[in-house]
């Protein structure tokens, strides 16, 4: 696996490092456009590294084997998978939010999802939440990779945004509380609508989708 990321190409990195000061103290950070200065997205951190709440511990319901969590941040989704004996790792481009998941007492790598990850093929769920869709800024390429990391008839785990029909990609950029900023990495916004055919183009079958809590999520099988 590649332990080196492009500033460019990873969540946050670059510049300031806004996103790494961010998961140290539980701020917020917004994601920016800069073609479209008006359409921010404020971010949570805090909301990161609190322990899983209801809508993300029913993203278990169905599992049947190891989790992969894409883009794991800080790991609550590791804590929660164990506290029902599910096995789960994590893999983020950020050494920052590895460090506090694996001290947490989660198991992550810091990888791309591009690269090979450990057990490709072999896992039965992958998690791709948080906005986590937009990585790489190529949806279709994600799922892509989710299709080959889960096993056959393995389950990817979407969540999309609230609207149905957002289908961006875009040059985004990080800004901190303080106003710091990071440098610029692909990104994609894609909704309900649009994930489904990005799916179908990547191989995978939808089996449903649902709100829960505010959040929008489809479930696609490899």
């Amino acid at each position: 696996m590649t332990d080196v990321q492009p500033a460019r190409s990873a969540f946050g990195a670059g510049g300031d490092e806004p996103y790494a000061e961010a998961l140290r103290t539980d701020g917020h950070i917004r994601l920016t456009d800069p073609d479209r200065p008006d359409t921010v997205v404020t971010f949570d951190v805090g909301r990161w590294s609190a322990p899983a709440d209801h809508v993300d511990r029913s993203l278990f319901a169905g599992v049947d084997g190891p989790v992969i969590d894409i883009g794991c941040g800080p790991g609550r989704m590791l804590l929660a998978a164990a506290d029902i004996g599910v096995p789960a790792l994590g893999i983020d481009v950020s050494p920052v939010a590895v460090s506090i998941a694996n001290r947490g007492g989660g198991n992550a790598v810091r990888g791309s999802v591009f690269d090979p990850v450990p057990d490709e093929g072999h896992w039965d769920t992958a998690l791709v939440i948080d906005g986590n869709i937009g990585i790489g800024g190529d949806p279709e390429g994600l799922l892509r990779r989710c299709r080959d990391i889960v096993r056959t008839q393995g389950r990817v785990v979407v969540e999309t945004n609230p609207d149905d029909d957002v289908d961006r990609v875009f040059d985004a950029t990080i800004i901190g509380a303080d106003g710091r900023a990071s440098g610029t990495f692909p990104w994609a916004e894609v909704g309900r609508l649009t994930l489904l055919r990005h799916a179908a183009s990547a191989g995978l079958v939808a089996r449903a989708s649902w709100v829960s809590g505010g959040r929008a999520f489809t479930e696609l099988i490899a």
